[in-house]
């Protein structure tokens, strides 16, 4: 069986343009790379959880806000990796600067024997939809068209 995946996709309207809310992946991994590696703040469920608890929880976990209001089911996307992801938009505000992330921890340097504690997310940040169409995982930019189309939202207007 695949994994699966569930996260939110927050958004909020700003001088009269959509923006979303987007989490950059912590680790020494992601340090150095941007285009193409944002995220919805999101996480694993096993079969038998609850997909839409586990997005809210996740969205806890990774940026300290609690996630309120009225959520849009968005149509689940498949990964190249096969891992399929549930996901639901909201509307909402935070301060991107002021999030707190839970922590994993990693041995690092690799086969060194130690190991370090890194955030799960490292940092968020709001983003106009055509900026958030080119930081968003290649995997996860459905997510951003399938909003745009209910909330009939045209970027070049």
């Amino acid at each position: 069986m695949s994994k699966q995946s569930a996260g939110l996709m927050m958004y909020r309207y700003r001088h009269q343009m959509l923006e979303v809310l987007l989490v950059h992946p912590g680790g020494p991994f992601w340090r150095n790379k941007d285009e193409g590696a944002w995220s919805i703040p999101k996480g694993e469920y096993e079969e038998g959880q609850d997909p839409f608890e586990t997005a809210r929880r996740e969205f806890r976990e990774e940026t300290g806000y609690d996630a309120n209001g009225n959520f849009i089911a968005l149509a689940p996307l498949r990964q190249t990796s096969r891992k399929i992801i549930a996901a639901w938009a909201f509307e909402g505000n935070c301060d991107s600067e002021k999030i707190v992330s839970n922590l994993f921890t990693l041995e690092w340097p690799p086969k060194s024997g130690k190991h370090a504690q890194f955030p799960e997310v490292d940092r968020a940040a709001w983003f106009s939809i055509p900026t958030a169409r080119q930081k968003i995982l290649k995997g996860q930019l459905g997510f951003i068209d399938q909003l745009c189309r209910i909330l009939c939202w045209h970027p070049a207007s």
